[in-house]
């Protein structure tokens, strides 16, 4: 019987379905330190973010067959080694992309209309404050007409790109590999009907030049801060960063410099340098909204994560039964 450790847990749906077809899936959590006595005994991983599968790891596990990522990003695997090992690293690119997107455009208009600040502080205050509160935080602005710049235009910045249209923003898009892109928007409430909108990308320079709102989702990478402080200071004053992608591509002490300086108005951060443990003037700052790393996790997301690990299992060892 193949037997699978789905490290970081499990949606219902996707266990059910794996047992269904003859596997034994475990989800009690193992901790880090314990991975290299326990894992050997399972032909199968599933992690999310928090789980990493490094080469020692790897290396202690002779039976080991596949490696999940339960979602998009792997660098928290060593992808290029398992493989030289004849091990499958499979991941859900598709799953969780609408829930990011979402996430991202609750963020436009909370950064927009000072959301986490007014509630910061209508908790704290706001008995007793209520008017000044009230005209502390009545400039905010529409993003009806405003500029977002989604750097790397992939299944998440395509979703964010039809979610921002609908709101009647401008989008620009960068990307390495996309160059003409067309988006399906469809029509609600009418199956028959869509509307296809075609993307020219431009340069990264133009995003940072041009943009009001700039979403950053690419994968976070070894060779440093995609966005530092050179970045910054060729954006607009008075720019709003947002990174749902990964710790470490805006450079976190470069955005609170900015932010502190006023060159950049705001920013939402869902991801951060040293999870599970970030910088704490990160969280604490007035004009940063911060989130625990959610943006997968909706509970339709983490079903289709589950779903789709699945059926890649089951393509991959056939049914056990």
């Amino acid at each position: 019987m193949i037997k699978i450790l789905a490290n970081d847990g499990l949606e219902a749906d996707g266990k059910l379905l794996l047992e269904e077809a003859g596997y034994q899936v475990e989800t009690n959590h193992i901790p880090q330190d314990k991975l290299k006595d326990l894992l050997p005994d399972y032909d199968a991983v599933i992690v999310r973010s928090a789980t990493k599968i490094r080469k020692e790891l790897i290396d202690a596990c002779p039976r080991l067959k596949v490696i999940a990522r339960a979602g998009v990003g792997m660098d928290n695997i060593d992808v290029e080694y398992a493989q030289s090992r004849g091990i499958k690293v499979i991941n859900t690119p598709r799953a969780s992309s609408l829930a990011v997107a979402e996430l991202v455009m609750a963020q436009v208009f909370t950064l927009a209309r000072f959301l986490h600040m007014a509630n910061r502080e209508m908790s704290a205050n706001g008995a007793e404050k209520f008017k000044d509160l009230k005209n502390k935080y009545s400039e905010g602005s529409q993003v009806r007409g405003r500029t977002l710049g989604i750097i790397g235009f992939g299944r998440i910045g395509q979703e964010l790109a039809r979610i921002a249209m609908g709101v009647g923003m401008k989008v620009l898009a960068s990307d390495l590999e996309e160059k003409d892109v067309n988006i399906n928007i469809p029509v609600p409430n009418n199956t028959n009907i869509s509307l296809t909108m075609h993307f020219k990308t431009v340069s990264f320079e133009k995003i940072l030049r041009d943009s009001d709102f700039i979403s950053v989702h690419v994968p976070g990478g070894k060779s440093g801060a995609l966005i530092g402080d050179n970045e910054i200071a060729r954006m607009k004053d008075g720019v709003y960063l947002i990174n749902a992608a990964r710790g470490g591509v805006i450079d976190e002490l470069a955005l609170l410099n900015a932010l502190d300086s006023g060159k950049v108005a705001g920013a939402a951060l869902d991801v951060f340098n040293n999870e599970p443990n970030p910088d704490a003037r990160l969280l604490s700052h007035p004009k940063i909204s911060a989130t625990p790393h959610i943006g997968a996790s909706t509970i339709e997301a983490q079903r289709y994560i589950a779903l789709e690990l699945a059926d890649a299992f089951i393509e991959h060892f056939g049914e056990s039964l």
